[in-house]
């Protein structure tokens, strides 16, 4: 799925060459596992506590990816990717015991629950019949069941739909990720300090809500640069990093 300029923000071409490597797509993966590196370093490292703003555009940007996934699956009105869902679901287990040993008092699961049921959720809206459906709703039930065990909550399950939707149709739904992202980033402190009227408190809000518009502004243009693909590995460093970060601060303290 190359980064072809769109006739609308909603479409692709849907020859078999757009189904290439996407060096855009890739981009996104990148600046979602940095800026995702980033904000775990306040777990491990002191003084970092900074890092949880730049954190702010990862889960964001990892949800325009897999939206922009679900888009090309639907244009070639291909079935579920059962290996894609594994995988997932695999390293969603597997990055459980790492997050608790990082997080302290964890009070919610790792981020890949939440993506896991964002995915079949937007891929029932994709493709709304037979096992798509099925899970899809099976999913939703589970994350409203889930709600305030999941990073992010009802929002942060929501955002995948909201970034397929604004793909798909993004003059009519490009403010539903914008928020969809400010619900799930919500700080109560932060708005009270907007309304003083106050320059950073405003610049917070806007890296929280500004990430899955400006992700789907990035599929859009054409990148001549190469970027190195974003391949299964990716799955590895989710856990791999986690685990890495608690050998850091063991080390450090």
């Amino acid at each position: 799925m190359p980064a072809i300029p769109m006739t609308s923000p909603c479409k692709r071409h849907t020859g078999a060459a757009d189904f290439k490597r996407d060096a855009a797509l890739d981009l996104i993966k990148w600046l979602a596992l940095i800026t995702m590196l980033v904000d775990h370093m306040r777990y491990a490292l002191p003084g970092f506590d900074w890092t949880y703003i730049p954190g702010r555009l990862a889960f964001p940007l990892f949800c325009v990816a897999i939206a922009a996934n679900v888009a090309r699956q639907q244009l070639r009105d291909a079935p579920i990717s059962w290996r894609y869902l594994a995988w997932m679901f695999v390293f969603a287990a597997v990055s459980e015991w790492p997050y608790r040993l990082l997080v302290a008092n964890a009070q919610t699961l790792n981020i890949m629950p939440t993506l896991v049921l964002g995915l079949l959720i937007t891929q029932a809206v994709a493709r709304p019949r037979g096992w798509s459906l099925t899970l899809g709703l099976l999913a939703l039930a589970v994350g409203l069941y889930l709600d305030g065990q999941l990073q992010y909550g009802i929002p942060g399950m929501l955002l995948i739909v909201a970034c397929y939707a604004a793909l798909r149709h993004f003059q009519a739904c490009w403010v539903l990720p914008i928020m969809l992202c400010l619900t799930a980033n919500y700080w109560p402190d932060v708005y009270e300090a907007a309304a003083r009227k106050e320059v950073s408190a405003w610049v917070v809000i806007a890296i929280c809500g500004l990430p899955p518009v400006a992700g789907i502004w990035l599929l859009r243009r054409q990148i001549t640069w190469t970027i190195p693909p974003v391949g299964r590995w990716a799955y590895f460093f989710y856990p791999v990093h986690l685990a890495a970060l608690v050998g850091l601060r063991t080390l450090l303290t």
